[in-house]
């Protein structure tokens, strides 16, 4: 593992690896944050344990780091013991007219998703170009373009750390709701991923729900296929700067920064009714998603940009992307606290302009 140049100590225990002093902006996508206390990298199940054990005798706080790509590092770094998830493997059982995947936490999340389209499972196409690791995505509820991971979950098997035991969750136990899950809730803290097993369709057709990719294959004369429908996701993702791409400074982020909130009809009709006529042409209404129960979801990008937070917004180190009005992006050399800033500002510009409270959705680590 590429450890920095600040790493100063090395503890051995067993088969593992505890380094101190690790830099941590090179594990994120955001290229963030200041040094871990102490690091390691976990293969297996025992070492997940292994490293729990470690951080349990010495008092110290866990992070536990999959893909770094939905994280915010504070510049003062993290105080305890960050356990980097490199648990790999795919195993695969027929189940009824489904193929099931047992797939390892460490997995890349977007390098399984090519692997369910070449087999033509269809599920979770629509989820292609999404950086980070497989553990992750049952965290957040992973999803984009018409689909989430909640639709194709099984179960999941952790480390729950108050009986260190290994435990399997179902679908059932797991809390799924838009960008959450009890293990981002409820229960925060208190599990550690270390398989996700999903259910995809052999043979399926592709989900074209999502009005990009409607747009997309607008005119053709036949379905597309998975394939076809996994890379027309990366590439708007690409136009939008949500597709890493070594040098690009759109995509020194962390993805969405802002959740699409949800809110009641009244909160929806105050801010129909605060909108000039001028910027609401005829027939065209604020964009809106049914949530049940009388909610609705609300497009976080058109609220920052309603309030004057559009594309390129900023002139420091830290902006809103030119190609994504949701990403934030270290420009070059920008700090967590630039960062937060930043997020600050637009979370009270948005609150002011309508009423509605932004939540960030990347995790800050401090």
């Amino acid at each position: 593992m590429d450890i920095g140049d600040e790493a100063q100590s090395l503890v051995l225990s067993n088969s593992m690896e505890f380094l101190e002093n690790v830099a941590l902006a090179p594990y994120t996508t955001f290229k963030i944050g200041g040094p871990a206390r102490w690091f390691a990298e976990a293969a297996s199940e025992a070492e997940v344990l292994e490293g729990v054990e470690f951080a349990r005798e010495r008092g110290l706080q866990l992070f536990v780091l999959g893909g770094g790509s939905n994280l915010l590092v504070s510049d003062e770094g993290f105080g305890g013991l960050v356990l980097r998830l490199g648990l790999l493997g795919i195993k695969r059982r027929f189940e009824e007219d489904c193929l099931h995947f047992e797939v390892g936490a460490g997995e890349g999340w977007d390098e399984f998703v090519s692997l369910a389209v070449a087999e033509d499972c269809a599920g979770i196409e629509c989820l292609a170009g999404i950086p980070g690791t497989v553990g992750g995505t049952p965290v957040q509820n992973v999803g984009a373009y018409g689909q989430e991971v909640a639709e194709t979950v099984v179960g999941v098997r952790a480390l729950d750390l108050r009986s260190r035991e290994f435990v399997w969750m179902p679908v059932e136990e797991c809390g799924f709701a838009y960008r959450q899950s009890l293990f981002n809730t409820t229960e925060r803290g208190r599990y550690v991923v270390t398989q996700v097993e999903y259910s995809l369709t052999p043979g399926g057709a592709a989900t074209l729900t999502y009005a990009d990719l409607k747009k997309h294959f607008e005119g053709w004369d036949r379905v597309p296929s998975l394939r076809e429908v996994a890379g027309a996701v990366r590439e708007i993702r690409r136009t939008k700067g949500m597709f890493l791409v070594e040098g690009d400074p759109d995509c020194r982020s962390a993805g969405s920064f802002f959740k699409n909130p949800v809110v009641d009809l009244g909160v929806l009709a105050a801010i129909e009714a605060s909108m000039p006529e001028a910027s609401m042409p005829a027939g065209v209404a604020v964009p809106r998603y049914p949530a049940g129960d009388g909610k609705v979801k609300l497009a976080a990008a058109w609220l920052l940009e309603q309030a004057g937070f559009g594309k390129g917004f900023g002139k420091g180190r830290a902006g809103i992307s030119s190609r994504h009005t949701l990403a934030l992006v270290n420009r070059g050399g920008a700090t967590a606290g630039e960062i937060l800033e930043l997020s600050g500002r637009i979370v009270a510009g948005v609150e002011t302009r309508f009423g509605v409270r932004l939540e960030r959705e990347p995790v800050l680590l401090q």
